[in-house]
């Protein structure tokens, strides 16, 4: 059961997913290959949209696209992608669908390139979480210079829907960035 109580950042409103996402993901370290695809998928989906819209349709997600098998995604046929833009538990845009197809046959070659693609995107911050001091959500930036340059390379390597506040928001979930702000109970559980 979820703390009630506490001091927290103030994004999230009451709901359920979104207190739960706050207290035991977001701005935690994420290294596993497939949660760093998945999350890369989430981000994509929720361009233009509301973070509580994905994350509450996030278990359709990971059983429309293969629990995020990044080789069975690649190898979707057009008849695969039909039946993921039929699914009502996810977003039916078919750019989207397409750039997860897309984006799995280029995370599989960042993974052959680099080893794991943690080590290639943590490699842009050394490894190291960046542990930001914000007193007040709106000192919270959308997106910095380094957001604007893993997107910009991440683009140059074929990746779609990779933006630069996409890509900060995607470092704040992965915990490359820890955003929690100071007076919030998870800002010292993070790093």
């Amino acid at each position: 059961m979820l703390e009630t109580q506490v001091n927290r950042c103030n994004w999230p409103t009451s709901d359920t997913h979104y207190l739960a996402y706050h207290d035991q993901e977001w701005g935690r370290a994420v290294h596993d290959d497939e949660r760093l695809f998945e999350q890369l998928v989430l981000e994509g989906a929720q361009a233009g949209l509301s973070w509580i819209t994905i994350l509450k349709r996030r278990h359709h997600y990971k059983r429309v696209f293969c629990q995020y098998d990044v080789a069975k995604l690649a190898a979707f046929t057009q008849e695969d992608v039909t039946a993921a833009l039929q699914d009502k538990g996810i977003i039916r845009n078919r750019l989207k669908v397409l750039s997860v197809v897309n984006n799995a046959a280029k995370f599989i070659v960042v993974q052959q390139e680099f080893g794991s693609f943690d080590a290639y995107i943590w490699g842009f911050v050394g490894g190291i979480t960046i542990v930001n001091k914000f007193e007040k959500s709106a000192n919270v930036p959308a997106q910095t210079e380094l957001s604007q340059r893993i997107a910009k390379d991440l683009k140059k390597r074929g990746f779609k829907f990779v933006g630069p506040i996409g890509m900060y928001a995607y470092m704040q979930s992965v915990g490359m960035v820890n955003d929690h702000l100071k007076s919030c109970f998870c800002y010292s559980q993070c790093c």
